[in-house]
């Protein structure tokens, strides 16, 4: 396994990461998410990543117990607040009421002391930065967590908000977590060039875009029963930013592509994210303990100039104004 450094800060996180996003906690029993944790782990992978809202804080329990057996200082935990976790008025967004109840929550639920990075999961336009920033260098000064990140953030947004820290003397943000994949390329434009200036890590998430990547979605074909596309309890995402016959042929031609390289397609399109030179490391979304072994293979993947030219002119660079 490779680590790389978290951005300009000290910790470093293996360049796979094992996220639980629709999967621990949820549509994966604990018993395979017992296994896929222990595989993870086994073959050097360090990060780990959730959230509170996943399933409604049963991710962070599931994985909290899955963690439970291996020695704290041993891996990198992150989960996030924003979501809503109540039907409350102050029970969502990012007031220091809802960050500092909300920390304690995660913390109940994942059984441990600290978190490593406590992440604003997406931005909240209602409450001052300042007020956000503050309540996460309280955290920080209390021993809860070490390092604080954003997700979904704006470039501009980043940028204000490492000036207010500056302004307060509050430590600075950390790390982001930005969408990113052969078919979402928007960081590129703005994102990733203000994080490597800032000095912020970002540990990207969706490298498969729900799937879409690997080529099981045959062009003229409904989803396939079993998959993530057919579930319309998981299916939102890839319906709304993927699902298309164009999308469709491209993951055909992907698939082809990694076969010259004796590999899959959804090995390919993670080593394709991992070669850029903003990212610190790619969280994985796997549900069975086969698809992780798969996924790892991206570390050792040799990506040729000639393959990286091809993989450019079919999936090139958005032409349309930056997304986050």
């Amino acid at each position: 396994m490779e680590y790389r450094q978290l951005g300009k800060w000290g910790a470093r996180l293996s360049v796979l990461g094992l996220g639980s996003y629709l999967t621990i906690g949820y549509k994966v029993d604990e018993d395979t998410s017992r296994r896929m944790v222990r595989t993870a782990y086994e073959h050097g992978i360090n990060f780990f990543d959730t959230a509170n809202a996943y399933h409604r804080g049963e991710a962070e329990k599931v994985l909290g117990r899955c963690l439970g057996e291996y020695p704290r200082s041993s891996f990198f935990l992150i989960t996030k607040v924003f979501a809503p976790m109540g039907d409350g008025p102050n029970d969502r967004g990012l007031s220091a009421k809802h960050i500092r109840e909300q920390c304690e929550a995660s913390l109940k639920r994942l059984d441990m002391d600290y978190i490593d990075l406590y992440m604003c999961h997406r931005p909240d336009p209602t409450t001052p930065l300042e007020e956000t920033i503050r309540a996460m260098e309280d955290l920080a000064r209390q021993g809860k967590i070490l390092y604080w990140g954003v997700s979904e953030w704006p470039a501009r947004l980043m940028v204000e908000a490492n000036h207010i820290a500056r302004e307060i003397g509050a430590r600075p943000i950390a790390v982001n977590e930005p969408r990113y994949n052969l078919l979402w390329r928007y960081p590129e434009d703005e994102v990733f060039p203000t994080t490597i200036a800032q000095g912020i890590g970002n540990v990207v998430f969706s490298p498969l875009a729900h799937g879409m990547l690997t080529g099981k979605y045959t062009p003229g074909q409904p989803a396939p029963a079993g998959t993530r596309a057919a579930d319309p309890d998981q299916n939102a995402v890839i319906m709304n930013l993927y699902w298309n016959e164009e999308n469709k042929r491209k993951a055909q031609e992907l698939v082809a592509i990694a076969r010259e390289l004796g590999t899959t397609a959804a090995t390919l399109a993670i080593a394709w994210a991992l070669r850029h030179p903003a990212v610190t490391s790619v969280i994985l979304g796997t549900s069975r303990v086969e698809q992780l072994e798969e996924n790892l293979k991206a570390v050792d993947l040799n990506l040729p100039q000639e393959i990286m030219e091809q993989l450019q002119a079919l999936y090139p660079p958005p032409a349309s104004p930056a997304r986050t």
